[in-house]
């Protein structure tokens, strides 16, 4: 005999599959609502971000700042003032004293070479520390050690060996260092009664020897070891020492009236 199935298992197992395709059917639909708001929030996100990269100047959203602008405006704030002197005022006052057809024909100054002699080293070796420290300070630029170019036996001097210190400044260092040469260092000279006017060497360069190096403010009186004198080269581009000379006044130079008698 074949077992008929009841009416109300049939019945129930009917409603069992009809509730899981509706279940599965609603799943379903929740699935594809919700995956094109999770597209759009995405979508929305990256969008986002690459506005928030386009406004910081980049299309990849990374930030791209120029680097020259900084460089351009830290050319702009340094520059010396007796450079901006020297155009503005210098150089009209050489054209209309000498009548100079060219601009190029202004005569300027090129380079500045300050010199420290260091014989001392024979009984002192740690001079050339002290002398390194002091250029350094006062010019804000590293020197190097000049050499004995052959041996000299009368002076103990053998070839090669370290005979002084020196360093040459150009550009705005050079404006920097004269203007604080001119009007502070100078000034500062025990008896000044003006730099000496016979100084040139017939080609418009000049040549000022200092006794102490105290007279900078950048030496401290309590941090050096000695008095020291040094030597300070101005080499321009004038043609005579009539030109350098008016160059140097112009730029605040005071030239004694009285010539310096040559020391025997």
């Amino acid at each position: 005999m074949q077992k008929v199935p009841r009416a109300d298992r049939v019945e129930g197992s009917a409603e069992s599959d009809s509730g899981s395709d509706a279940q599965d059917h609603k799943s379903a639909a929740d699935t594809e609502a919700a995956a094109p708001e999770a597209s759009s929030k995405g979508r929305g996100r990256k969008s986002a971000k690459a506005g928030e990269g386009t406004a910081r100047g980049g299309s990849d959203g990374k930030s791209r700042a120029p680097k020259d602008v900084g460089r351009s405006e830290a050319k702009e704030r340094v520059v010396p003032r007796l450079k901006e002197r020297y155009r503005s005022e210098i150089a009209p006052a050489l054209i209309k004293e000498f009548g100079y057809s060219n601009p190029m024909q202004v005569p300027h100054v090129s380079k500045v070479v300050i010199n420290v002699g260091l014989g001392e080293l024979l009984d002192n070796p740690k001079a050339l520390e002290s002398v390194e420290r002091d250029i350094a300070a006062i010019t804000g630029q590293h020197p190097v050690a000049t050499k004995a170019k052959k041996s000299i036996a009368n002076f103990k001097v053998r070839q090669g060996m370290t005979i002084g210190m020196m360093v040459t400044l150009r550009g705005n260092q050079m404006y920097e260092f004269l203007d604080r040469l001119i009007n502070i260092a100078m000034p500062r000279i025990r008896d000044f009664r003006g730099a000496p006017a016979n100084a040139f060497d017939g080609r418009g360069n000049y040549s000022l020897g200092l006794r102490e190096q105290v007279i900078f403010p950048e030496i401290d009186f309590n941090d050096i070891d000695r008095i020291r004198g040094l030597q300070v080269t101005i080499v321009t581009t004038a043609r005579d020492d009539e030109e350098a000379r008016s160059l140097l006044t112009h730029m605040g130079v005071a030239f004694s009236k009285e010539p310096v008698e040559a020391a025997a």
